[in-house]
């Protein structure tokens, strides 16, 4: 372990569970889950190392800032408000471990209707206006797009399977600006 795909190592629970099978796990468990990951799974040389974590500030956004020295922490949300509030939390705990918050993504800022107009069904700018706030870069929006789905279906990322859409290329730019604000 771990798995590579299109050059991107990854490790995930879901690669040692059965499909149907959860993880009701207490804190303890999910310390050493992370531990283990970080320490034990053969990551090799990497450029960076991503850690997707579930929303809010549990047991495994502690974990791991109490497991490795982080950079930073990359804040998704979509732009509604019951989205926004949960990000202030976590962007609060992180201040209070001393994580620098690398910038916010918008996630799920539009999609286009087949007639071309921009819809924006969970608001707009809602992640633009928390960076603001916040004081910390906004990287972009990720739209909905059916190619991001279909790629998560196969298995291909969209910047690899349609790298031309336009999801890949604000996939790309976030990227981008995460690079240039690591390096």
């Amino acid at each position: 372990m771990p798995l590579e795909n299109h050059g991107i190592k990854l490790m995930s629970m879901g690669f040692l569970l059965q499909d149907d099978q959860p993880v009701i796990w207490r804190g303890p468990m999910i310390m050493r889950t992370i531990q283990q990951f970080i320490s034990q799974v053969l990551w090799g040389d990497l450029d960076y190392l991503v850690v997707d974590l579930p929303p809010g500030t549990g047991d495994a956004q502690i974990s791991l800032c109490q497991t490795v020295p982080l950079d930073g922490g990359l804040v998704v949300t979509t732009p509604q408000e019951a989205s926004l509030g949960v990000v202030r939390k976590g962007i609060e705990m992180f201040k209070k471990v001393n994580v620098p918050i690398l910038g916010i993504v918008e996630n799920m800022s539009y999609f286009t209707a087949s007639g071309g107009e921009r819809v924006e069904i969970f608001g707009y700018g809602g992640g633009q206006d928390e960076a603001a706030r916040q004081g910390v870069p906004f990287l972009g929006e990720i739209p909905i797009f059916t190619e991001i789905r279909k790629g998560g279906d196969s298995g291909v990322p969209v910047v690899a399977g349609a790298p031309d859409s336009i999801p890949a290329e604000a996939f790309i730019q976030v990227a981008n600006q995460l690079k240039r604000i690591l390096d």
